[in-house]
Protein backbone atom coordinates (compact mmCIF):
# COMPACT_ATOMS: atom_id res chain seq x y z
CA UNK A 1 0.00 0.00 0.00
CA UNK A 2 1.38 3.35 -0.95
CA UNK A 3 0.58 6.63 0.71
CA UNK A 4 0.31 8.44 -2.59
CA UNK A 5 -1.49 11.80 -2.41
CA UNK A 6 -3.69 12.97 -5.24
CA UNK A 7 -4.33 16.57 -6.22
CA UNK A 8 -7.83 18.00 -5.79
CA UNK A 9 -8.11 18.32 -9.59
CA UNK A 10 -7.33 14.62 -10.00
CA UNK A 11 -9.96 13.69 -7.42
CA UNK A 12 -12.56 15.97 -9.03
CA UNK A 13 -11.93 14.45 -12.46
CA UNK A 14 -12.23 10.89 -11.10
CA UNK A 15 -15.50 11.76 -9.36
CA UNK A 16 -16.81 13.55 -12.47
CA UNK A 17 -16.14 10.48 -14.63
CA UNK A 18 -18.18 8.31 -12.26
CA UNK A 19 -21.00 10.71 -11.43
CA UNK A 20 -21.47 12.75 -14.61
CA UNK A 21 -20.29 10.44 -17.35
CA UNK A 22 -21.61 7.22 -15.80
CA UNK A 23 -18.43 5.15 -15.87
CA UNK A 24 -18.09 2.34 -13.35
CA UNK A 25 -15.68 2.70 -10.44
CA UNK A 26 -13.70 -0.32 -11.65
CA UNK A 27 -13.21 1.22 -15.13
CA UNK A 28 -12.12 4.57 -13.73
CA UNK A 29 -9.69 3.01 -11.25
CA UNK A 30 -8.09 0.87 -14.00
CA UNK A 31 -7.82 3.82 -16.39
CA UNK A 32 -6.26 6.09 -13.76
CA UNK A 33 -4.09 3.35 -12.26
CA UNK A 34 -5.39 3.67 -8.71
CA UNK A 35 -7.03 1.29 -6.29
CA UNK A 36 -10.81 0.87 -6.51
CA UNK A 37 -11.22 2.45 -3.09
CA UNK A 38 -9.83 5.84 -4.13
CA UNK A 39 -12.60 6.75 -6.61
CA UNK A 40 -15.22 5.80 -4.01
CA UNK A 41 -13.72 8.30 -1.60
CA UNK A 42 -13.67 10.95 -4.32
CA UNK A 43 -17.35 10.40 -5.11
CA UNK A 44 -18.27 10.47 -1.43
CA UNK A 45 -16.48 13.81 -1.05
CA UNK A 46 -18.39 15.24 -4.01
CA UNK A 47 -21.85 13.95 -2.96
CA UNK A 48 -22.25 14.51 0.81
CA UNK A 49 -26.02 15.14 0.39
CA UNK A 50 -26.86 11.44 0.69
CA UNK A 51 -26.28 11.43 4.44
CA UNK A 52 -28.36 14.58 4.85
CA UNK A 53 -31.23 12.95 2.94
CA UNK A 54 -30.95 9.84 5.08
CA UNK A 55 -31.00 11.94 8.26
CA UNK A 56 -34.13 13.78 7.07
CA UNK A 57 -35.83 10.47 6.23
CA UNK A 58 -34.88 9.09 9.64
CA UNK A 59 -36.31 12.13 11.43
CA UNK A 60 -39.52 11.84 9.41
CA UNK A 61 -39.82 8.12 10.20
CA UNK A 62 -39.29 8.73 13.91
CA UNK A 63 -41.96 11.45 13.90
CA UNK A 64 -44.39 9.11 12.19
CA UNK A 65 -43.60 6.35 14.68
CA UNK A 66 -44.31 8.72 17.58
CA UNK A 67 -47.64 9.71 16.04
CA UNK A 68 -48.59 6.07 15.53
CA UNK A 69 -47.65 5.19 19.11
CA UNK A 70 -49.79 8.03 20.44
CA UNK A 71 -52.71 6.94 18.26
CA UNK A 72 -52.31 3.33 19.43
CA UNK A 73 -52.27 4.42 23.07
CA UNK A 74 -55.44 6.48 22.57
CA UNK A 75 -57.24 3.62 20.80
CA UNK A 76 -56.22 1.13 23.50
CA UNK A 77 -57.60 3.51 26.14
CA UNK A 78 -60.88 3.85 24.27
CA UNK A 79 -61.12 0.08 23.91
CA UNK A 80 -60.49 -0.38 27.62
CA UNK A 81 -63.30 2.06 28.43
CA UNK A 82 -65.67 0.16 26.14
CA UNK A 83 -64.73 -3.15 27.80
CA UNK A 84 -65.43 -1.70 31.25
CA UNK A 85 -68.76 -0.30 30.14
CA UNK A 86 -69.76 -3.63 28.60
CA UNK A 87 -68.78 -5.36 31.85
CA UNK A 88 -71.13 -3.06 33.75
CA UNK A 89 -73.94 -3.78 31.32
CA UNK A 90 -73.44 -7.53 31.50
CA UNK A 91 -73.17 -7.60 35.28
CA UNK A 92 -75.91 -9.78 36.77
CA UNK A 93 -78.18 -8.27 39.43
CA UNK A 94 -77.93 -9.54 42.98
CA UNK A 95 -79.98 -12.62 43.95
CA UNK A 96 -80.48 -11.32 47.49
CA UNK A 97 -84.12 -10.24 48.07
CA UNK A 98 -84.64 -6.51 48.45
CA UNK A 99 -85.91 -6.88 52.03
CA UNK A 100 -82.61 -8.51 53.13
CA UNK A 101 -80.35 -5.88 51.59
CA UNK A 102 -78.88 -3.21 53.79
CA UNK A 103 -79.45 0.44 53.00
CA UNK A 104 -75.87 0.64 51.70
CA UNK A 105 -76.40 -2.14 49.14
CA UNK A 106 -79.59 -0.41 47.98
CA UNK A 107 -77.58 2.74 47.34
CA UNK A 108 -74.98 0.68 45.44
CA UNK A 109 -77.77 -0.85 43.36
CA UNK A 110 -79.01 2.64 42.47
CA UNK A 111 -75.48 3.66 41.52
CA UNK A 112 -75.14 0.52 39.41
CA UNK A 113 -78.30 1.22 37.50
CA UNK A 114 -77.20 4.79 36.78
CA UNK A 115 -73.84 3.40 35.65
CA UNK A 116 -75.68 0.99 33.38
CA UNK A 117 -77.70 3.86 31.91
CA UNK A 118 -74.46 5.79 31.38
CA UNK A 119 -72.87 2.77 29.68
CA UNK A 120 -75.85 2.25 27.40
CA UNK A 121 -75.79 5.85 26.24
CA UNK A 122 -72.05 5.88 25.55
CA UNK A 123 -71.81 2.45 23.98
CA UNK A 124 -74.54 3.29 21.50
CA UNK A 125 -72.71 6.51 20.61
CA UNK A 126 -69.26 4.80 20.34
CA UNK A 127 -70.49 2.12 17.94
Amino acid sequence: MSNQRYTPEFKDEAARQIVDRGYSVADVSKRLGVSAHSPFKCVKAVKPGKTEEQAAELIEARGEALKLRAQLKRIKGEREIQKRLQGILLKKPSKVPVCQRSSQSVQNNDALSSAQRFAQRHLSVAE
